[in-house]
Order: C-alpha cells, then sequence, then structure tokens
C-alpha cells in the first residue's frame, strides 16, 4: 500500500468556476435540494430514529432485569447502539449544503467512529439472520446458543480491526491541516472505499443472500415450524434486511463512482456530488427507519409499547368518568 496525494481533489461546489447561467442555476439548484433533504433528515427522521432507538434501550434492559430475554435480543441490542451511534455522528449533515470543517486527524477520528457503527450493525445483523436460520433447524439450536457470544465477542473484535484499517486509509499524512469534512472523508486514498465496499458491503450482503436462500430453499425438517410462520414470527428481521441491502447498495456504488473519479484525477460535476450527498442521507436514514420496525414488529417490544397505549386509554377513561361523576354531582347540588 503505497502513500497517496490527495491534496488535490475538492468539491466541484467550492472549486469550480461557474462561468456560465445554466452552471449557475445548476449549483443553486442542487444546494436547495440538499438543504431540503437534510432539514426533512433533523426535522422527521433523527427525533423518530433516536425516540425508537431509547425505547428499546428500555425495553431490553427492562426484560433483561425480569429475566424475559430472548435469544435475538442481545443480538438487536447490539444492533440498536450500532445505529443510535449513527444517528448521533449523523448530525454532521447539519451544515449542508457546506460542510464541517476540521483537520485531516479529527476527521479520520469521526470516520472510524462512524465505521464502527458502520461495519457493527451489519455483521451483528448478519449474526442475526444466522440465529434466526438455526433456530428454524431444531438440530443447530443447541450450537445456536452455545455459539452466540463467542461469535458475538469475535465479532467486535473484527468490527474494531475493520474500523481501524479504515481509519489509517484515510490518509496518513497531513494530520495537521485542515479540510472540509465528510464521515467518509473525500481526501480519503481509493482504497477507503474499496475496502470499504468490500468488507462494509460485498461480503455481508453475499451473506445476507446466502442466509435468505437457505432459508427459502431448504426443506425443514418436521418438527420445525412452516416457512410462512416463521417469517411472521420474526417480520421485524426480515424488513430490515430488505432495507438494509437497499439503502447500503445505493450508498455504495456512489462510494464506488467515487473512487472511479478518484483514480481518473477528477473531481466530478456538482450533480455528482448532489448524489453521493443524497446517498449518505438515505443511509442515515435507514438507520432511524431500522430502529422504529424493531419498536413495532419485534414481539417483545410490540409488546411493551401495546401495554403502554392501554395503560394510557385506561387513564384517560378513568379521568373521563371522575369528570363526569363530578360534572352530575355538581347539577345535583345545583338543582337542589
Amino acid at each position: 500500500m503505497t502513500s497517496h496525494n490527495m491534496t488535490w481533489i475538492s468539491y466541484p461546489s467550492k472549486s469550480q468556476p461557474f462561468t456560465s447561467q445554466e452552471e449557475i442555476e445548476a449549483f443553486i439548484a442542487s444546494q436547495n435540494i440538499i438543504s431540503r433533504l437534510m432539514h426533512c433528515y433533523i426535522a422527521f427522521f433523527v427525533p423518530t430514529g433516536l425516540t425508537a432507538g431509547i425505547c428499546i434501550l428500555i425495553i431490553f434492559i427492562k426484560n433483561y432485569l425480569q429475566n424475559k430475554r430472548q435469544s435475538l435480543d442481545l443480538l438487536l441490542l447490539h444492533f440498536t447502539i450500532s445505529n443510535i451511534i449513527m444517528i448521533f455522528l449523523s448530525f454532521t449533515v447539519i451544515t449542508r449544503p457546506d460542510y464541517l470543517t476540521a483537520t485531516h486527524l479529527a476527521c479520520s477520528v469521526l470516520s472510524f467512529f462512524f465505521n464502527f457503527g458502520y461495519f457493527n450493525s451489519q455483521y451483528v445483523f448478519i449474526l442475526t439472520l444466522l440465529t434466526l436460520l438455526l433456530e428454524r433447524f431444531p438440530p443447530g439450536t443447541a450450537l445456536c446458543k452455545a455459539t452466540q457470544r463467542p461469535i458475538l465477542c469475535a465479532g467486535f473484535v473484527l468490527t474494531f480491526c475493520l474500523s481501524l484499517t479504515e481509519a489509517v486509509l484515510v490518509g496518513t499524512d497531513n494530520y495537521q491541516l485542515e479540510a472540509r469534512c465528510q464521515l467518509d472523508p473525500l481526501f480519503a486514498w481509493p482504497e477507503y472505499e474499496i475496502f470499504k465496499f468490500t468488507f462494509g458491503f460485498g461480503i455481508p450482503s453475499l451473506l445476507q443472500i446466502l442466509c435468505c436462500t437457505v432459508l427459502l430453499a431448504k426443506e425443514a425438517p418436521a418438527g420445525a415450524p412452516a416457512l410462512q410462520q416463521h417469517v411472521r414470527t420474526y417480520p421485524a428481521v426480515y424488513a430490515i434486511s430488505a432495507t438494509i441491502f437497499i439503502c447500503r447498495l445505493f450508498y455504495n456504488i456512489m462510494l464506488l463512482f467515487r473512487t472511479t473519479l478518484k483514480l481518473q484525477r477528477s473531481i466530478g460535476t456538482t450533480k455528482n456530488e448532489l448524489v453521493m450527498n443524497i446517498a449518505e442521507i438515505v443511509l442515515f436514514c435507514e438507520s432511524c427507519a431500522s430502529l422504529v420496525v424493531i419498536l413495532c414488529f419485534h414481539k417483545p417490544c410490540k409488546d411493551e409499547v401495546l401495554k403502554v397505549i392501554q395503560k394510557c386509554r385506561r387513564r384517560t377513561s378513568a379521568n373521563n368518568h371522575l369528570e363526569i361523576s363530578e360534572t352530575a354531582t355538581t347539577h345535583r347540588r345545583g338543582s337542589q
């Protein structure tokens, strides 16, 4: 791996001279689009995602203290924490259509934590799919429970190593220089995006497709539940699987396209920059949506939410009855 001089690269919207009226209008339009998307994300997705994430943490901790644990709860807890980390780091888009200004070192640190949440959520979810696959086939249940925690610990170490490698691939030079910073830095070496695509999307997606293919194609033993019943029991996992694949596919395609421009020593156009920013916000929206899906469709979470709603209805009806009785008493006294 050789060092790259990436000081030449910059964002098209910050460096290109706009000479024609069409270029100026295209620049203004792209700035308006990304600004509106950012405000929509901050106003709707962030509060919803954080609220769902906090509720999930409270429910899982409560169930843990009451010894009401399911086999998937530990994995979904890790998945939830990873997505909450990504949501907090997504606050870096508040400055759009401008960019956060930071030193190369500070940007590398932000990138490390972002990639840690990114890789961790991806591989924990693969382990979740594997756990469901083994639970559908009874002979694998004991093996699943016996190896779940060691595999989870090994995955945590793997995630840390992958994130650290990505931090190195951001670049080992010019740490003191200031630059416009994204969580996937523009000035990172081309190997950064290639490595992230390979280990953050390519391999996990193949494993995800393999798990789903075995689930659909392999005939389960006589004692195992039917496929439709199995999917209905765990709808949250399969909904998240589709969401992750679609959103991260779009994002990783744009990362590879950005790598192609780097290898051609081109900064691209304002349209390329706009689509990359859209892909980044779509990735953050996926984190928020996944947490909402867990809260609404994972059975322990859904049951707790329904209990809270029922308690609120009971309190509301009780208050209404009290108000009616007080009003009736007042009318009686007045008539006397």
